[in-house]
């Protein structure tokens, strides 16, 4: 029997005390049109409850009321405005979708909803999808278990090789996804292993299932396929995109996944990478691959999100010249046009694989006349796997808010949404590509749904910047820290910033050092210190640390040529050693031990302090977190204390093995007198 079913689910940022100040009031509900709707259902059901359980009322004729939640026809397309005048509180949206996210907003502000008058601001989302993909497998893998780089117990979905037949876990995490904005989830790995592909077929009632429960909170379902399923699923001897046969398979697997579905949102697909099949097997590129699909889910209005973390993962260590980063943009940016319009690029914000610290993928910037899509990781695979504190909206602010297009004037952001940048002449419309947001989700059936309670932060964080990319993370921290623990002590509040806001920054501080990435264990662990762990390894992850210094040249001048992927003017600085900045040097540019950063510091004593001045960070939160005992719950009380004294000793496990792996390296001795072992 999992936790899930013995102990009850913590309620996240929604616990019932969050709603006190909507629900202590008059709230009129004139849903419109869509009052048959599901999403119109759960904004009354959510009304209902708040008010019931806080002394107001739902209204639902024109009777006096302090909060109106109102469908107009002229509201904007996508989200909400609000308006306070005459002591009333306003939300008007085009849908009902639009009226649950501008409930929850009044939820997120609390009393303020309900201050002083203000005139109509509109709140509407930056990114058209804004989207999760669990990694979540039927079997348990022998390797990956049964979520793949899932740190918080079970899958929500599956159990015993199935969908699980008591799906109320899943309820209530599309009502967290819902009152963050989050649009759309794929249920299933994109590895995708024999028993997960026939959900496309044997399983699709199941997923039906799954995605009546979704709906309720404007979340449309998707699946991860595999590209192999014709032969796979259907018997024939090829999954070739030029074969007839095979494009008939996937338009009448299409066909029935939108019988059972109709509002199915379409098909997320690994191909040609890590092993999984692609239509390299047969001679055809991806945006063949990609545009088999898309035809099969066009005339259902479906889409495809195809993933390009494609690299050769056997590689020769001896081969200095092969540089897994360069991989996505050499496949990829040749293709540039020849991607359908309902296909979307699916690309992982950095070169590597969601480390700790990456310079924002060129891919990004390379491709546009395709739809992309930015891709995070919310579970912590390279940063503490909900073992450690790790917030992580101010890593996804930067790369969200990263300036990479148009001479450095257009961001991220901008470029997945199709927002041209400052200046630049308005496009035709429907003429500049739309693609999203997306993430690995970081849920499983453990009882704070996170592993880490504090790691219920991340999830929050991503849909509200998914959102709104200019949100400021630490804002967002505060936002969620007053939701979760609404009408704490002043002393929770505090504790709880001192310890995440900075706590991405001081992770990184005792982990690889300067953007070299990795040296981490190998294999599904990817957890604790190994600084050669893949230095001799096939997945071109490498350092090159010697006697003599340390990091990976990849200048066109002398390296791997991967800087001249970027657009100007990040090509010339990532180029050149004098205007690199220190946090990416080293993935950048192989240099001696004595060189002197910006900082002023030398590489090799960056190293040092960094390292000894984080694990007493981390020190400190411990009694820190212990003084708030009696404050909060006593049982997330002592699941956090119990997590922040794995990370003092994982950190210093860190702090130990990295000083002492580049003193060994180096000959250099730390110039403060610490001990190096």
């Amino acid at each position: 029997m999992s936790t899930a079913d013995t102990i009850p689910v913590h309620p996240a940022w929604l616990p019932d005390a969050a709603f006190a100040p909507l629900g202590s009031r008059r709230v009129r509900v004139a849903l419109g049109p869509d009052a048959a709707d599901p999403v119109a259902a759960t904004v009354l059901d959510e009304v209902r409850r708040a008010t019931a359980a806080h002394g107001g009322a739902l209204v639902t004729d024109d009777g006096p009321s302090d909060v109106v939640l109102r469908w107009e026809p002229d509201a904007p397309a996508a989200g909400f405005t609000t308006t306070r005048t005459g002591g009333v509180t306003s939300v008007v949206a085009r849908d009902a979708v639009g009226l649950l996210h501008g409930l929850h907003a009044l939820v997120r502000a609390g009393e303020a909803a309900f201050g002083a008058d203000h005139p109509t601001v509109v709140d509407t989302p930056v990114a058209p999808v804004r989207m999760l993909d669990h990694w979540d497998n039927i079997d348990v893998h022998p390797v990956m278990g049964q979520v793949e780089r899932g740190y918080a117990g079970g899958s929500i979905f599956y159990a015993d090789g199935r969908v699980r037949d008591d799906l109320s876990r899943v309820a209530a995490y599309a009502r967290l996804l819902g009152s963050i904005g989050i649009n759309a989830v794929a249920i299933n790995n994109v590895n995708v292993h024999r028993t997960e592909a026939r959900l496309l077929t044997d399983g699709l009632s199941d997923v039906a299932r799954v995605a009546d429960l979704f709906r309720p909170h404007g979340v449309r379902t998707y699946l991860s396929v595999s590209f192999a399923s014709p032969v796979v699923l259907g018997g024939l001897p090829t999954s070739d995109p030029a074969d007839p046969d095979v494009q008939a398979w996937w338009a009448a697997a299409a066909d029935r996944v939108y019988a059972t579905i109709p509002d199915f949102g379409g098909f997320v697909v690994k191909a040609d990478s890590e092993g999984q099949p692609g239509p390299f097997a047969y001679g055809r590129d991806h945006a063949d691959g990609a545009n088999l699909l898309a035809r099969a889910v066009a005339p259902h209005g479906g889409t495809v999100f195809w993933r390009a973390f494609v690299y050769n993962h056997e590689q020769d260590w001896r081969d200095r010249r092969t540089d897994r980063a360069r991989a996505a943009y050499d496949h990829f940016a040749p293709l540039d046009g020849r991607f359908d319009d309902n296909v979307v690029l699916q690309v992982k914000y950095g070169p590597m694989d969601f480390q700790t610290r990456e310079p924002v993928s060129p891919v990004l910037a390379a491709m546009p006349r395709t739809r992309l899509a930015v891709e995070l990781q919310v579970t912590q695979e390279y940063t503490g796997q909900q073992q450690h504190v790790c917030y992580l909206g101010p890593l996804w602010s930067q790369v969200l808010t990263f300036p990479l297009a148009d001479g450095a004037t257009r961001d991220v952001a901008s470029i997945v949404a199709g927002v041209p940048g400052p200046g630049a002449d308005a496009p035709p419309s429907g003429s500049t590509p739309t693609g999203g947001i997306t993430a690995v989700s970081n849920v499983g059936d453990d009882e704070f749904w996170t592993g880490h309670p504090l790691a219920q932060a991340n999830l929050y964080a991503y849909g509200r910047l998914a959102w709104d990319p200019q949100a400021d993370p630490v804002a967002l921290l505060d936002e969620w820290i007053g939701l979760t623990f609404p009408g704490a002590d002043r002393r929770v509040r505090d504790t709880l910033h001192t310890l995440m806001d900075g706590s991405w920054l001081t992770y990184e501080a005792y982990t690889a050092p300067l953007g070299v990435g990795f040296m981490v264990d190998p294999g599904r662990q990817h957890y604790g210190p190994n600084v050669d762990g893949y230095e001799y390894s096939k997945w071109g992850t490498y350092h090159f640390a010697d006697r003599d210094g340390v990091g990976v040249d990849r200048t066109v001048a002398t390296g791997t040529g991967y800087t001249g992927q970027y657009p100007s003017p990040w090509r010339e600085t990532y180029e050149d050693l004098a205007t690199c900045p220190d946090e990416l040097l080293l993935f950048f540019h192989h240099v001696p031990y004595g060189h002197v950063l910006h900082s002023g510091r030398t590489v090799i004593q960056h190293v040092y302090d960094s390292r000894a001045d984080a694990v007493d960070v981390v020190t400190a939160w411990v009694d820190a977190w212990s003084a708030l005992r009696g404050l909060v719950d006593d049982r997330l009380h002592a699941r956090v204390a119990e997590r922040l004294a794995e990370q003092v000793r994982s950190a210093t496990e860190w702090r130990d093995q990295v000083r002492t792996y580049f003193f060994r390296k180096s000959g250099v001795p730390d110039t403060t007198g610490r001990p190096i072992h």
